[in-house]
Formats: C-alpha cells, sequence, structure tokens
C-alpha cells in the first residue's frame, strides 16, 4: 500500500463561516484552526497547505468562560524602558476585537513557513456584515 501524498497543484480551497458568538473563544479558535490547517479533510498532508478560507463575523460578541473577560491579559512591549503595555481581554475587545480571534488562532497553528500563508486565509469581521458573500461560504455549526 502506498502512502498518500497531496501535491500543492491538486489542492481545493472551500469557504467557511463562523459566528463567534456562538462558541468560547477557545472553541472557535480549535475550530477555526483545524478548518486553516485541513486537519479535517480526507487529503490532508502535513508538508502541504491544502487548508481553506475562514471568515469570522460578530468578533465583537466574542465569549468567554469564567472571570477570562478580567483576568485574561495581553502584553505587548515597546522595546524601551518601562514600555510594557498590558490590556484584559474586555479592553481589548473594545479597542479591536478582530485581534482577539486572530491571536487565539496564530496560537493554535504550527509556527513554520506555512504559518504566514494560512494566516491570510483568516477573515475576521466585528460585526455581520462581510465582504465574501460572493464565494457562497458554508456554515460551521
Amino acid at each position: 500500500m502506498k502512502t498518500f501524498s497531496q501535491k500543492s497543484s491538486e489542492v481545493s480551497r472551500d469557504w467557511w463561516i463562523v459566528d463567534a458568538s456562538s462558541m468560547p473563544l477557545g472553541k472557535l479558535a480549535v475550530v477555526i484552526a483545524d478548518k486553516i490547517i485541513g486537519k479535517s479533510k480526507v487529503s490532508f498532508t502535513p508538508h502541504t497547505d491544502n487548508g481553506d478560507h475562514v471568515v469570522v463575523i460578530n468578533a465583537a460578541k466574542i465569549q468567554a468562560s469564567g472571570n477570562k473577560l478580567t483576568d485574561k491579559h495581553y502584553y505587548s512591549h515597546s522595546g524601551f524602558p518601562g514600555g510594557l503595555k498590558d490590556l484584559t481581554l474586555k479592553e481589548l475587545i473594545e479597542k479591536d476585537p478582530t485581534f482577539v480571534v486572530k491571536h487565539a488562532v496564530a496560537g493554535m497553528i504550527p509556527k513554520n513557513k506555512l504559518h504566514a500563508p494560512r494566516m491570510a486565509r483568516l477573515r475576521v469581521f466585528p460585526g455581520a456584515e462581510h465582504a465574501h458573500t460572493a464565494q457562497t461560504p458554508k456554515e460551521i455549526k
């Protein structure tokens, strides 16, 4: 029996849409990462980028379990002394809800040569309207 290895010319990409208000942030990121990497496909090949496009809507209505809205912190540093910035999840959702989803998904995708092209197939919108209706994305429940 031969091992199946998909070529990059044989890749077919689907479009998926997911509502961020329907599930908690962690579970949402797992579902999105699974579709972007392509692990849910029968033709999954680790060294080939065969994932799908994912559109996320209602990112401003993200759910978080427990006290994560106030207890979870996001840090950034400017590189200068005293340049540490600290934002809670609630503050970051108010400032830029798309960053929260992208950051969570980026943490669940392997950090290799395929990371950037995979993240480029993720589109996040804060509201219910999106610009990809022409692609007729299928809904993820």
